[in-house]
């Protein structure tokens, strides 16, 4: 057993008593895990890992799923996502401005994500905060007819930001290459999905990668999911994290919307990040044909 103290008054837990760079008997990651998805969000403060050993813990939570944007995997592992506002010979070495908008990551997948990681390299001298949204608490709060409203309908994910359709705005998701949009069929998932591991049900990727709602006119859903994001990213949910170099963060995607903040480009920054699936593929998620989404909305 380790010591945790509370981030914030709604969620979120941390403790500087768990060295990664050791391996984890059973019952010791069991108890991380248990504190984790009771948390929603757990820092893990003090850390000084090898790209292996960071790797190794995330397995332990579920499949680690390379990002899409494979430029700027971890040379040494594909499933380290390099986060850096840095250049070398001018060009960059990771993404720079990733995911500036309130999101769930994976949620374009037809096996959405678990559990992402942040590993804390270099610290700017002011913000890069990440802001996470509580969507149990969200959804817990909606009114009743806004429940029954929603209750089985099932939102259309691509890839992207549908609040944002300049690829090169700093608040777009990151640009993909022609290849890479390739890679990225519709997907499906429920507004309101049971977690799977808690069971309790959630606001889920109501922000960022939803573009439609299956069987509703393309202006209704989006009215219809921009009304739910405004409810579901109120202050009253959010929590903004600091980080300190040391720091992993590990946030549950399936219970919380996140969105980084933007930073002064000349201020350094670097962040390891890994991101793991659930780890069975009997979930709700379906590909869907293009047609069935209404046109317009990408």
């Amino acid at each position: 057993m380790f010591q945790v103290k509370p981030l914030s008054h709604g969620f979120g837990l941390e403790t500087s008593d768990v060295d990664l760079s050791q391996p984890l008997s059973d019952a010791g990651f069991s108890d991380v895990e248990q504190t984790f998805f009771r948390g929603q969000v757990l820092v893990l403060r003090d850390q000084s890992l090898t790209p292996a050993q960071y790797v190794a813990f995330a397995r332990r939570f579920g499949p680690p799923e390379p990002h899409v944007i494979d430029q700027f995997h971890h040379p040494d592992d594909p499933n380290i996502l390099i986060l850096s506002n840095r250049t070398k010979d001018g060009q960059p070495v990771g993404l720079a401005d990733a995911g500036t908008y309130f999101h769930t990551d994976y949620s374009y997948l037809q096996v959405p994500a678990r559990a992402t990681m942040l590993y804390s390299i270099e610290v700017p001298k002011a913000g890069g905060n990440t802001l996470f949204a509580n969507q149990y608490a969200a959804y817990d709060d909606l009114p009743d007819a806004m429940k029954r409203r929603i209750d089985g309908l099932v939102g259309i994910h691509h890839y992207g930001n549908r609040k944002v359709a300049d690829e090169m705005s700093r608040v777009a998701a990151s640009p993909l290459t022609a290849e890479q949009k390739a890679k990225m069929p519709l997907i499906t998932h429920p507004l309101v999905r049971p977690h799977p591991v808690t069971d309790r049900k959630a606001l889920y990727a109501v922000s960022g990668s939803s573009y439609g709602i299956v069987g509703m006119p393309e202006d209704e859903a989006v009215a219809l999911l921009d009304e739910l994001a405004a409810h579901a990213t109120q202050p009253k949910y959010v929590y903004s994290l600091s980080y300190r170099v040391g720091d992993v963060v590990i946030w549950d995607n399936a219970s919380l919307l996140h969105s980084a903040t933007l930073t002064d480009p000349d201020d350094p920054r670097t962040l390891w990040r890994i991101t793991v699936k659930e780890p069975s593929a009997a979930l709700d998620a379906l590909e869907v044909l293009a047609p069935t989404f209404a046109s317009g909305a990408m």
